[in-house]
């Protein structure tokens, strides 16, 4: 729950499927076998798994908006148990790279193939997301009504471009930080982006931490983008120099 007047922040099942929606990689852990499949291409890697709720009989319902589920049942009577882990590593060189981890546990409905162009049919577990903040759990419900973050699949090439070719935007953001940062601080890179506003890690010679930067308003395109972070840089521009950051 967000407290009043905090910044606006992705739900879990809305970062889970961001993640996913960027993943470039996956691990896929069954029957005892662990293997790495690295050819998602950022293609979100759901368009190969449809995921099913668990019935009461041990059938599965629809998938989780990923195309139509199976016309018939599958009555296994040994359904092996996958792990899908996926990675989230962020693209600018910051301190503890790892934004976020999520995995997917279930049971397979169909075989699964790192090789097979076919999609796979999972009945459905939880999904556990692991950040900074905790561990949270997610449910086919949830994850079923939260979409994608419009900008993962653009988030790594922004905040790339944004740090190598114009690093003096990022040192400018750092008027809009309160309390202003301290001479404890050696550098500040972005380190994520989403609809709601882009997130600073400042980093000191012990230790970092994240700030976010809200925008005036959520994101709907990533066409939207450029104006949302101009407004930022315009409101830092406003702001006072006596803070001693150079613009």
């Amino acid at each position: 729950m967000r407290m009043s007047g905090a910044p606006r922040t992705p739900t879990d099942a809305e970062l889970i499927r961001s993640v996913l929606a960027a993943a470039h990689s996956m691990t896929v852990v069954t029957d005892g076998l662990r293997s790495e499949v690295r050819h998602l291409d950022g293609s979100d890697p759901m368009g190969r798994l449809h995921l099913h709720p668990a019935g009461p009989d041990g059938g599965h319902g629809p998938g989780l908006g990923l195309g139509h589920g199976l016309g018939h049942g599958h009555e296994h009577e040994h359904r092996p148990a996958i792990r899908l882990e996926f990675t989230d590593i962020a693209p600018t060189p910051v301190r503890d790279r790892v934004r976020a981890r999520v995995t997917l546990l279930g049971r397979l409905l169909t075989p699964y193939s790192d090789e097979s162009a076919d999609s796979t049919c999972m009945e459905f577990g939880q999904a556990v997301l692991e950040t900074s903040r905790g561990v949270a759990y997610t449910g086919l419900e949830e994850l079923d009504a939260a979409v994608p973050d419009p900008l993962a699949p653009f988030e790594a090439g922004m905040l790339t471009h944004l740090q190598d070719d114009h690093p003096d935007l990022v040192t400018l953001l750092l008027r809009l930080v309160r309390p202003l940062p301290t001479a404890a601080m050696v550098r500040a890179l972005p380190v994520a982006l989403d609809r709601y506003g882009i997130t600073l890690r400042l980093e000191e010679r012990r230790g970092h931490h994240d700030v976010r930067l809200p925008f005036p308003s959520p994101l709907d395109h990533v066409e939207q983008s450029g104006a949302q972070i101009q407004a930022l840089i315009s409101a830092a521009r406003r702001r006072s120099h006596h803070n001693t950051l150079p613009a």
